[in-house]
């Protein structure tokens, strides 16, 4: 482990957090010293849950640790059973109560009680976050369903029949990045396609729903990151199939509904002609020639950075300079998707390694999570937040998925936005000093008279001075031509008076090379 200011993930028992706080009737028993329940602070603060997560604490002190601190845990799982009768039960430590070696997952199993009770061994000083709510998820699952699971070598169990094809979506957690719009989005894409949501987990699911997931024809991965190896598992267990394609962005979104028509025989064209995604408008329009080429440095987990890559690139006709990710586990997968941009993938979990790199790179958008917003602030680089960890405002009250057709809506919308924004302050800036910006230049509907007014009542000053303005040469005015039209008449005046100044009579092209250099101080 490290100190440190900010971190991408926090610990394993985090993570179960994530999955016990997103699931319903599931209760953890946390063996964790007094102060660890910072953790509800995730939740109901930054997340804005309406009640605290379903989290027991053990809440030893120092004093404690002279006595039986075992003997502490397997109270409080008793009086929480006591006390809230879930369906099932979690058990674990935090990194703190790890230190002590209780076994809590085991003492809390040796209890006896009537409902499943699934412990929990998260090596807190070897793995974080993103890996403690797969683990958690992915032992949930054996528990619950694997009672249901045919023997090994069996065929797959004989299905329900039912009207149409059914599908487990599986990965959304408690405090994960837009995942409730994006379970909204997603059903309604399959919903089009004739394909129904058989069980959302962990975010909505019992633990009584999670031993009906051998039921569904497909699984659809919507994060990697929680839900692969329990989607593996489900493959070996009951044959069902996985739509692997995680429908970010205007072309990912198309593959997938593909991919789901292919597995289950369904007529793609509803789903893909039903759609009112603005950005391929944006992206054939006229307007987006101000941003193609510009340079983009991306960070996040793996999922949402791979995505973001790929939209920038592809969609939106941005250049990839940086592609990272803090996600050490799919680092194989960001590094094959970095070769693709030409770029070496930055696998890290130091945000002081990502601030060294952004600053080398120099790029005019940083796409990241809330440590990368402040390092682009700090940099003066614009900035959108793609990806977990973030703050309290990236979880809107709006509807604002990531995913589908409405999701590349959404992304349109953060990524453009500071762009031109930037480019709007840069043109500002640009033309602050040229009288057309001056406070008395302009014709007021106030009737104040600007000075654009008393130039034209006097022409024949225009004349003299007109005749005082030092010539072009021509090869100077052919190079003038090269500068974009936007600044061109700044290039020009700036240039005159630059030789004006210096008694030039001939404008060359040195001369406006001076004058560029001059003015650029």
């Amino acid at each position: 482990m490290q100190l440190t200011v900010w971190t991408y993930e926090g610990p394993p028992h985090v993570g179960a957090m994530r999955v016990a706080t997103a699931m319903k009737n599931l209760h953890y028993v946390l063996h964790a010293p007094q102060g660890d329940t910072y953790a509800d602070l995730l939740f109901t603060m930054i997340e804005r849950r309406p009640e605290r997560p379903p989290v027991t604490y053990t809440t030893f002190q120092a004093r404690d640790l002279g006595g039986d601190t075992a003997a502490l845990f397997k109270t409080a799982a008793a009086e929480a059973y006591e006390r809230f009768r879930p369906q099932a039960m979690l058990g674990g430590a935090s990194c703190t109560a790890e230190l002590i070696q209780d076994d809590p997952g085991g003492l809390a199993k040796a209890l006896g009680l009537p409902i499943p009770v699934i412990p929990l061994e998260l090596p807190a000083y070897q793995r974080k976050e993103n890996w403690g709510a797969s683990e958690t998820f992915y032992h949930l699952v054996r528990a619950l369903a694997g009672p249901m699971a045919p023997a090994p070598g069996s065929p797959p169990p004989a299905r329900t029949p039912s009207p149409r094809p059914r599908c487990n979506l599986l990965g959304p957690t408690a405090l994960g990045f837009r995942h409730r719009d994006d379970v909204r989005e997603v059903t309604r894409l399959l919903d089009r396609l004739g394909v129904d949501v058989h069980v959302v987990a962990p975010l909505g699911a019992t633990p009584a729903d999670l031993a009906r997931l051998g039921e569904a024809d497909l699984n659809v991965v919507l994060y990697p990151e929680i839900a692969a190896l329990t989607a593996r598992w489900l493959e070996r267990a009951f044959g069902q199939p996985t739509v692997t394609t995680v429908p970010i962005g205007v072309g990912a979104t198309r593959r997938f509904i593909e991919e789901v028509a292919n597995l289950t025989g369904a007529d793609p064209v509803p789903a893909l002609s039903d759609t009112d995604d603005r950005l391929p408008w944006y992206s054939r329009s006229v307007d987006s020639n101000y941003l193609t080429g510009k340079r983009v440095f991306i960070f996040g987990d793996a999922t949402h950075a791979i995505a973001a890559a790929r939209i920038a690139n592809q969609e939106l006709g941005f250049e990839v300079v940086g592609l990272g990710s803090y996600s050490r586990e799919q680092a194989r997968d960001v590094r094959e998707a970095a070769k693709a941009y030409g770029v070496d993938a930055l696998i890290t979990d130091d945000y002081l390694d990502v601030e060294a790199k952004v600053t080398e790179l120099e790029p005019e958008l940083v796409l990241g999570t809330q440590m990368e917003r402040h390092i682009a602030k700090r940099l003066g680089i614009a900035c959108a937040v793609i990806s977990s960890p973030v703050h309290v405002e990236d979880f809107p009250a709006r509807y604002a998925p990531q995913m589908g057709f409405e999701g590349a809506n959404v992304i349109f919308d953060t990524w453009v936005h500071p762009l031109m924004m930037g480019l709007e302050e840069h043109l500002l800036g640009m033309f602050r000093d040229d009288f057309e910006f001056a406070d008395d230049a302009a014709p007021s509907h106030l009737g104040q008279t600007s000075r654009i007014v008393e130039d034209l009542a006097a022409p024949a000053a225009h004349a003299d001075a007109q005749d005082s303005l030092p010539a072009w040469a021509p090869d100077a005015e052919a190079e003038l031509g090269k500068v974009p039209f936007f600044v061109r008449g700044k290039a020009r005046r700036n240039t005159e008076r630059y030789a004006r100044e210096q008694g030039v009579a001939t404008i060359t092209v040195e001369t406006l090379y001076d004058a560029k250099a001059h003015f650029g101080r």
